[in-house]
């Protein structure tokens, strides 16, 4: 896969399955643990994505504005390339 469509991936798994567990969202992934982290790292710096804490203390993401953005922007592009045929 390449870098977007792997960025696309982390960032639909979290929009389908809200407040979704590290752990949980690792797997769905498909990557290292260490490319896993540095994706998530730079998904959260950019604000892409948001790490909450539930009550009991369990991490979870959710996706900001942006990354909702993000997804639907990349539809986008995926519609154009179909319209090509490409």
């Amino acid at each position: 896969r390449e870098r977007l469509e792997v960025i696309r991936d982390i960032l639909k798994s979290i929009r389908e399955n809200r407040n979704i567990k590290p752990t949980r969202l690792l797997y769905s992934s498909n990557l290292s643990p260490q490319m896993f982290k540095e994706y998530v790292d730079e998904l959260l710096g950019k604000k892409f994505i948001k790490l909450g804490i539930t009550d009991d203390d369990k991490k979870f993401f959710t996706l900001n504005e942006k990354g909702h953005e993000f997804l639907e922007q990349y539809k986008s592009i995926e519609n154009f390339i179909e319209n090509f045929g490409l």
